[in-house]
């Protein structure tokens, strides 16, 4: 008896690309619609597991697009502390995809938040970007400079690039009564004050996700035609949940379900956008979970590295490109750590 199953490649089958392989093998990347050329202007957005697409891509000398790079005179720990080369531009974490649609219409003069700055005296906060200036900026003056390099810097990237590489990282979010802005922290935890009548509660549905990165893709697109889009999704766990009674674990699965669910709908509805399986990559268990540290949230570096191996060998056109090595665990977790510290936004939550 014949049926369909008998024609499918391995691929398609657990015991033959899962069980039977040893962890470093399992390989989930299979028939992109699309390749990476090393000539291809690749820029990066996302959640705090972003930040290793692009220096990865730098280490193997692609077009790792930088528009907003740190002042020449500045040394590598002073740009890495203001969060110069973290990601493409300075725009720290963008974990919402409300958060990137209006990102870009910020930045083209089609959306001012009413709550679009944060302090007084000597320390200004940018409330889209409350951890992007150590200390603050010290006067209004010295803020609106910054910003508006910083939206010309996302528009020279938005209208260069050739891939865009954005990582989905949360539902959950604090939004402005008022006009809708979305912050990537709730005001109060890192600048701002909170306050219930101005600021709410929103959990991101799958339609409501799908929708943005829709129009976001059709806005990037509307300035650079030739524009391609690869989705992740970060398998990194929430730090704290602000759903009232309910787990962080539990909002933690519904987050990222929401967030997977949401990326195949957007890729099975527009050309020219793939989904990379990083999630898949680090949490599919078959690993025995040596791929999260002892705090079960941080990835380390075996993980890490595999990510990139899969990203590297199944999306780039260089055949064989070498994957990018771990360092030793021992060295690679500390370092982890800290940065995951410095740029991860979500982690001021959880400071006690």
């Amino acid at each position: 008896m014949s049926n369909p199953y008998q024609t499918l490649p391995d691929t398609a089958f657990w015991r033959r690309a899962v069980a039977t392989l040893p962890p470093e093998a399992v390989d989930p990347v299979v028939a992109p619609p699309f390749l990476i050329s090393p000539a291809d202007a690749v820029v990066t957005a996302g959640s705090c597991f972003a930040q290793h697409i692009g220096p990865t891509l730098q280490g193997l000398n692609f077009n790792y697009l930088i528009t907003e790079p740190a002042h020449p005179l500045a040394t590598q720990e002073q740009a890495r502390a203001f969060n110069y080369g973290v990601f493409s531009a300075r725009w720290g974490n963008v974990y919402t995809a409300r958060q990137l649609l209006q990102l870009f219409h910020r930045a083209y003069g089609n959306f001012y938040p009413v709550e679009d700055m944060w302090g007084g005296e000597n320390c200004w906060i940018d409330p889209f970007r409350p951890q992007i200036q150590p200390g603050g900026f010290l006067s209004q003056r010295e803020y609106k400079l910054d910003r508006a390099r910083h939206f010309a810097a996302i528009r020279r990237a938005f209208e260069a690039l050739d891939v865009f590489v954005f990582t989905l990282g949360l539902t959950e979010a604090w939004v402005s009564r008022v006009d809708g802005a979305v912050f990537p922290l709730c005001p109060g935890v890192a600048g701002g004050e909170f306050n219930p009548a101005r600021h709410e509660f929103h959990n991101f549905t799958v339609g409501e996700v799908a929708e943005d990165m829709v129009a976001f893709i059709g806005a990037l697109r509307s300035v650079n035609p030739r524009a391609r889009v690869i989705l992740t999704v970060s398998p990194v766990p929430l730090v704290a949940t602000a759903r009232e009674g309910t787990h962080v674990l539990v909002a933690t699965a519904y987050s990222k379900a929401v967030l997977r669910v949401a990326a195949e709908m957007v890729t099975q509805t527009l050309p020219g956008v793939a989904y990379f399986p990083a999630y898949e990559i680090i949490t599919g268990r078959y690993d025995a979970g040596t791929y999260f540290a002892a705090d079960r949230r941080s990835v380390v570096a075996p993980g890490v590295s595999h990510v990139m191996r899969c990203f590297v060998t199944g999306f780039s056109t260089q055949a064989g490109a070498p994957a990018p090595p771990p360092p030793p665990a021992s060295d690679y977790e500390p370092q982890m750590e800290a940065a995951m510290q410095v740029h991860c936004d979500e982690i001021a939550l959880d400071q006690g």
